[in-house]
């Protein structure tokens, strides 16, 4: 681990983000223009089912604006099959838990936005180069905002390729930091910008107590654990899978990989295997 904690584990994105003036600062950076947040409370990143049997829903973290807007902000570093449907069910879900009063149907809903890091593609076939994805509710046909109440906001990380030389905007100052901070000696942009000075001192390792560089080790571990098990699941089935034909083996490598929680889908790139086998492991 280099100076700065690494801001993409669980760990690292929570202290970040769970400092109101970071995150305040970050969120109007990503709504430049359009809007300024004065002020933010945490809500409980825990939302109970409806029924008895139904699923528990976890955010990473959910906050609440000072004009009453949610905001879910979530860090997905694993590639998932179904991410973008889980996001739209996280969103759903905030949508479906406000409190409608009265017995008249007049649903004037709070608006509900969903920020997602993601440090993987989410369509690896997409030729757009922007790492900033921004899904609203649109017509069509004239590509006007139909329904304020409901926008995604998706940041893949792995499309941010710009220098520091070629970052020209808040959105870009925060994104390269967040990106490069593993490598960092210094949070870069701090004679534009007052906040990367207390990003700086918050993500400094050398301001961690015990407990607190203890967690951040236990994480830092996770995180690397995650992607050397990916390379090393693609390289089995590459080797062994694919190279020398051994069925047996590419759906061993298989089994291990979906217990892993990898996509069907990324699953078949690898060990050659077809979906309708491996939803069969």
């Amino acid at each position: 681990m280099g100076v700065f904690i690494h801001p993409l584990t669980d760990w690292g994105f929570k202290r970040i983000f769970g400092d109101k003036e970071l995150l305040m600062d970050f969120l109007n950076s990503l709504l430049e223009g359009e809007r300024v947040i004065t002020d933010l409370s945490y809500l409980n990143t825990e939302r109970q089912p409806d029924e008895s049997n139904g699923r528990k829903t976890v955010y990473d973290l959910y906050c609440k604006t000072d004009t009453g807007e949610y905001i879910i902000i979530e860090m997905q570093n694993r590639e998932q099959e179904f991410f973008k449907d889980r996001a739209l069910y996280y969103m759903a879900k905030s949508i479906v838990q406000q409190e409608i009063k009265g017995n008249g149907w007049k649903f004037n809903l709070t608006a509900v936005y969903g920020v997602y890091f993601v440090n993987f593609l989410l369509n690896k076939n997409d030729t757009d180069e922007h790492f900033c994805k921004d899904i609203a509710l649109v017509d069509k046909h004239t590509g006007k905002v139909f329904n304020n109440k409901f926008r995604q906001i998706y940041i893949e990380l792995p499309r941010f390729m710009k220098s520091e030389a070629d970052c020209h905007n808040f959105l870009d100052y925060w994104i390269y930091n967040l990106v490069n901070m593993n490598k960092l000696k210094e949070i870069s942009f701090k004679d534009r910008k007052a906040i990367f000075s207390r990003l700086e001192r918050i993500a400094s390792q050398a301001n961690l107590s015990k407990e607190e560089r203890a967690r951040l080790e236990e994480d830092w571990k996770d995180y690397n654990d995650l992607f050397n098990t990916v390379d090393y699941a693609k390289k089995e089935g590459k080797a062994e899978g694919l190279a020398e034909g051994k069925a047996e083996e590419k759906k061993e490598n298989a089994r291990k990989m979906k217990v892993l929680g990898l996509s069907n889908e990324m699953i078949h790139q690898v060990t050659g295997l077809s979906v309708e086998e491996i939803e069969t492991l």
